[in-house]
């Protein structure tokens, strides 16, 4: 056989692959991801907080008012990124959590491209900005693993935070796969960095490639806990909410009705059971729950104003009029701040329980850096008009959620309303046949999943609000709450955790004559109800949703023999032990921190003595070593003792102990995605006794944290008050 590969260069045809390449004329895409916002949380939908930049995107587009979410925020991320149920691809709970089945890894499955990843391979650019989510803890680290990370699912740059909540004014970030020290500035807030972080990715595309279309994710970490704006967004709200928020619920359905977003028969659902008739709370109460839904208004409209800049940015640019720009929101208002509201929101984490008192103490602090706060449960019931219940749940104020859909070369029928049933997983279809490109079949070699959406296309082009729906049915689960739609009913069931599945009461609702699931219809239709359990079973096998799991935050306590042989990840006693060359006198500093300024503990060095600040959600307990460490030590130690739920901890140098003290409980290790540092403690400081970064002035050897055997009974503790908080 006779070799026909040519010799030199100059015998040979020169060849390059095709680049992918966009339909002409591709339309760029920006998809803007709230927070916790609840259904009527934006001026286009009845608030009365101010949003002036949304509510113009949404008067010369589209708005949504049947469009539904997951209960919770990694869930939707995942479905709203994969165009798949969050069960299937893996993500049925939060990304905290790999409990060992493949519903629940906390991570998105290889099976399941990223809109991003088939976006890149038509020919867009990538980038994404704030909350990913959608990486379990053991792989969020300097040295990952990155395969989860957003630079490895098909976005060519990244900068923001890994987990689910971060403080505005002190966030942990990331840019792509390296840690980013914040902006050294007074004014810092992270959804303005967001926004010029935005502008600056967007500055180098068409700068360098000006032809080439680009979807932008922008996933603010705004409007969840920690509320915080700065005091010019949040003092024009002085005043505003003083009326309470049952006055405020009937304001909001009367714009709704007059805006058409609800049926003219919508009526408001009685107080969901943890929420107090406005009448009946107390003086001393009022100033303080006013005061925290000031602050969620201001932190609202701040968020708002951000948007509005990356809107300018884009027409300055010449880009806005073929940019897809669509707003949503990945779940219902939040609950979480329980009856009083908190100043701190980590307690709610930790089961503890939160105090008018302390509330009222930290008014003056609340919005701002030094405050972690969330506002009682009353406003996001509000929040949440016409609807009940909240995020976590599956009653409509979990799941139905605002969308926004802005595209001028491509959106006729401007401000118009869209009534059709649709869901997060309908966003990637949609995507794909505005910009021509196909969902692959196969993807990095793995066989994918077919896409469970149905483009909202059709919609857009039918100015007919009352058109029939293209989706007919949707299950929904979060942690044991249930529900299912089908051709306008939904049935839904409320589960308490830690009670058998079977004693679980469903509901029936017709949503099309009964917007706000008032009006149970189970007895009077039983024949329909149980064809819709029957139905909810059918989408849970088809869907990977058995089995089912009502742990809650106690999945904590299900780890991979793997990681729990490494002695982590749970509620455990722990020694922290740090190696340091003699001290000579005068050192300081932090030898190892776990946390921030919201929650954690730090071992530290100041004014001569061991310190020990066990910060729990914001009450510190400290501990101080008796004495002036002595000079020439070379080992200094914390120790956590757990006995139930009894805790005790010592401090000793050399073997020898320094002071010992009662603590209230043991801290859940792994909790928050906090991270742990040795040697100084940033971006903001666990203990009130020092500033961050208080880098230690000596010199650290090494140091060693030994945990212990899980203790049983606290790790019950903690899931019982969490049960006692749902």
């Amino acid at each position: 056989m006779t070799d026909t590969t040519p010799t030199t260069v100059q015998d040979a045809t020169p060849h390059w692959p095709a680049p992918a390449r966009p339909k002409p004329g591709a339309q760029n895409v920006v998809l803007v991801l709230l927070d916790d916002c609840g259904f009527s949380q934006l001026g286009c939908y009845g608030a009365s907080i101010r949003t002036p930049a949304i509510d113009r995107l949404a008067g010369n587009g589209l708005r949504y008012t049947n469009f539904h979410v997951t209960a919770m925020c990694s869930p939707t991320r995942s479905s709203l990124l994969t165009g798949r149920n969050h069960h299937a691809v893996g993500m049925g709970y939060l990304a905290d959590f790999d409990t060992g089945f493949d519903n629940a890894r906390g991570a998105i499955s290889p099976k399941a491209a990223t809109l991003a990843e088939m976006l890149r391979e038509g020919g867009y650019a990538t980038y994404a900005l704030g909350k990913w989510h959608l990486a379990p803890p053991a792989e969020c680290s300097p040295v990952g693993p990155f395969r989860n990370w957003p630079t490895q699912r098909g976005f060519d740059r990244w900068y923001g935070f890994l987990g689910g909540e971060d403080d505005q004014y002190a966030p942990e970030l990331w840019s792509g796969q390296e840690f980013a020290p914040l902006p050294e500035r007074d004014d810092y807030h992270l959804s303005e960095d967001l926004v010029e972080r935005a502008q600056g990715f967007l500055a180098d595309h068409v700068t360098t490639t000006p032809d080439r279309p680009f979807f932008l994710y922008l996933a603010f970490g705004a409007c969840h806990a920690p509320h915080q704006a700065p005091p010019a967004f949040i003092e024009p709200y002085r005043g505003a909410f003083d009326a309470g928020w049952d006055a405020e619920r009937e304001k909001v359905l009367a714009r709704q009705k007059a805006m058409g977003i609800v049926p003219p028969e919508t009526t408001l659902p009685d107080h969901n059971a943890d929420v107090t008739p406005w009448a009946e709370v107390g003086e001393d109460a009022r100033a303080v729950m006013c005061r925290m839904q000031e602050v969620f208004a201001g932190f609202t409209s701040h968020t708002d104003a951000q948007i509005g800049r990356l809107v300018a940015y884009l027409d300055r640019q010449g880009l806005g009029e073929n940019t897809l720009f669509i707003v949503m929101s990945d779940n219902g208002a939040s609950g979480e701040g329980g009856v009083y509201g908190s100043e701190n929101e980590y307690r709610y984490f930790l089961g503890l329980p939160d105090t008018l008192e302390e509330n009222r103490a930290a008014i003056d602090r609340l919005g701002g850096p030094h405050a972690h706060n969330h506002y009682p449960s009353g406003w996001a019931q509000a929040g949440n008009t016409p609807l009940k219940m909240y995020k976590k749940f599956t009653f409509g104020g979990g799941i139905r959620a605002p969308l926004i859909l802005h595209w001028p070369a491509g959106i006729d029928g401007a401000g118009g309303l869209r009534a059709q049933f649709h869901h997060a997983i309908d966003i990637v279809p949609t995507v794909l046949e505005f910009a021509g490109v196909e969902a692959p079949a196969v993807h990095r070699g793995v066989e994918q999943l077919p896409l469970h959406g149905t483009s909202l296309a059709y919609s857009v082009a039918d100015a007919d609000a009352g058109a029939p729906s293209r989706r007919t049915t949707q299950y929904f689960e979060m942690g044991g709450q249930r529900g299912i739609y089908h051709d306008g009913w939904k049935a839904v069931t409320r589960h308490l955790s830690g009670t058998a599945f079977e004693d679980d009461v469903w509901e029936l609702y017709h949503l099309a004559d009964d917007y706000s699931e008032v009006r149970d219809l189970a007895r009077k239709h039983p024949g329909q109800l149980r064809a819709l359990v029957d139905l909810w079973w059918e989408e849970a096998r088809r869907n990977g949703v058995l089995p089912l799991d009502d742990r809650a935050q106690a999945r904590a306590f299900a780890r991979d023999p793997a990681t729990t042989a490494r002695r982590d990840f749970a509620m455990r006693p722990f020694r922290v032990e740090a190696r340091v060359a003699p001290l000579a006198g005068g050192e300081e500093g932090v030898l190892f921190a776990y946390g921030r300024r919201a929650a954690g503990f730090a071992l530290y060095l100041k004014d001569g003595r061991l310190c020990f600040d066990y910060n729990l959600a914001g009450r510190h307990n400290v501990l101080r070593s008796r004495d002036p460490v002595a000079r020439g030590l070379t080992r200094l130690a914390g120790t956590l003792a757990l006995d139930g739920g009894h805790a005790r901890f010592e401090l000793s140098g050399d073997g020898a102990q320094l002071g010992a003290s009662d603590l209230p409980m043991g801290f859940p290790a792994g909790f928050g995605l906090l991270s742990s540092q040795c040697g100084m403690n940033y971006p903001s400081p666990v203990s009130a006794d020092y500033p961050a970064p208080f880098s230690f002035t000596g010199i650290i050897e090494s140091v060693t944290v030994t945990l212990g055997e899980a203790d049983e009974a606290a790790a019950a503790g903690l899931w019982e008050a969490a049960l006692r908080k749902q």
